[in-house]
């Protein structure tokens, strides 16, 4: 298992490039499920999650290859194994997505229950509910989700969500897609990544309106032809590296990244006291001197993102003042936050509220990353922090950062990855 070794307080200095969106890749390769046929999907980055479902996608007998580092192929026969297992999609609560493909072009789809999910608060069941409302018999059976569409094809339906979702919207979206009839889906996610599914989906030939907006207005079609999209800039990574040019004595530019994606960091960042500045192609974060405090609370797009709460509490550690942080999305959103004490930030927890309180500066210690965006996080602390940090359990980090040490040693930090 490997980990990272972080020497701190080296200035970061120059461009990077972010990747393709993980959140809008996943949702689609699965859309490939809808159509027959040859697709490619561009501007794929090469993550632990995306591999995962290439072997989703070729246990259900697709083709799935890389043709070079960003580029996917996958080949979609008449034959799909309508089935998601367990062993896959234990790993990658994203995998989900396969449902709404399946059920709609298949007529019936057999799909695991995300790993570690209680069926009494079950985080699909808008899912369920939507793929219901068009029509789809669902049955649980043995922590398998089981969908049938009576007589093979769904049908258009009017459906709002209890909340706001984007991988319901997603799935509900995509099985619209080949439903019989007009589908209208209310209080809609507004996501950049629905947006590009989408975009990818009218590729395909879908009748799909409103997409952004909290209401999208699907005209379902007969059968779609192979997909042949390029991914958006991931946005998390982008605004986790403009995080990193923020820090007191940084310069970063982040090339790549789309403005109005960062609208909400950027205005927090600048009330921190960075400069974020457009750049031909992207942005550009400067840290100078300690940051001031700066409250925030997470919502969905085009909140705060919660995905990159954690990022910016890094930055509120060494802040002169304090900074409180709210947790509006996720239970269980902080547990970063003990790690970061360990490295000498004074930050408290209440419920879904956390206090923190500037330091000085932070000094390394071994960490411990406890889930994708902590892992993160925890590097960016290492970064700040005076002396040695060590970044345990960076699978995470690899679920949804490309290779992040090799993106930021170029830019001067001392950075490693070795093995634990």
């Amino acid at each position: 298992m490997d980990k990272i070794v972080i020497e701190g307080g080296a200035p970061l200095r120059g461009e990077v490039v972010v990747s393709g969106a993980k959140n809008a890749a996943l949702p689609a390769l699965a859309a490939a499920l809808l159509a027959e046929g040859e697709h490619v999907v561009r501007n794929v980055p090469d993550l632990a999650d995306v591999r995962t479902m290439g072997r989703l996608l070729a246990h259900m007998g697709c083709a799935f290859e890389r043709t070079d580092r960003h580029t996917v192929r996958i080949g979609v026969a008449a034959g799909t194994r309508p089935e998601a297992p367990y062993e896959l999609v234990k790993t990658m609560r994203a995998a989900v997505v396969v449902l709404g493909p399946l059920v709609a072009r298949l007529g019936r789809a057999r799909v695991s229950l995300p790993g570690g999910c209680a069926i009494g608060a079950r985080p699909i069941d808008q899912h369920l509910k939507g793929l219901e409302a068009l029509g789809a018999q669902i049955t649980l059976a043995h922590g398998y989700v089981e969908a049938s569409a009576p007589g093979g094809r769904l049908r258009g339906a009017t459906f709002t969500f209890d909340g706001v979702t984007v991988t319901g919207t997603e799935n509900v979206m995509m099985a619209a897609a080949l439903a019989e009839g007009t589908t209208v889906l209310r209080n809609c996610a507004r996501e950049p990544e629905v947006v590009d599914l989408a975009t990818a989906l009218r590729g395909m030939g879908a009748r799909i309106q409103g997409d952004g907006t909290d209401e999208i207005r699907v005209e379902g079609v007969e059968r779609l032809r192979a997909l042949d999209h390029m991914v958006i800039p991931d946005r998390i990574e982008a605004g986790t590296l403009l995080v990193a040019g923020a820090l007191p004595g940084n310069d970063v530019t982040v090339r790549g990244c789309v403005a109005a994606h960062q609208e909400a960091l950027v205005e927090k960042l600048r009330l921190a006291g960075a400069s974020v500045e457009p750049v031909p192609g992207g942005l550009r974060a400067v840290g100078d001197g300690r940051p001031r405090p700066a409250d925030f609370r997470t919502a969905p797009f085009p909140g705060f993102p919660t995905d990159m709460q954690a990022q910016m509490m890094v930055l509120l550690t060494v802040a002169e003042g304090s900074s409180v942080v709210t947790e509006t999305v996720f239970e269980n959103r902080f547990m970063h936050v003990q790690e970061l004490v360990r490295l000498g930030a004074d930050v408290t927890v209440e419920g879904k509220h956390a206090v923190v309180k500037g330091v000085p500066a932070l000094s390394g210690a071994p960490v411990m990353a406890s889930d994708l965006r902590a892992s993160a996080a925890l590097v960016l602390a290492g970064l700040l922090a005076r002396g040695t940090t060590e970044v345990l359990r960076v699978y995470h980090l690899d679920r949804g950062y490309e290779r992040l040490e090799e993106r930021l040693e170029p830019l001067g930090a001392r950075i490693r990855r070795v093995k634990a």
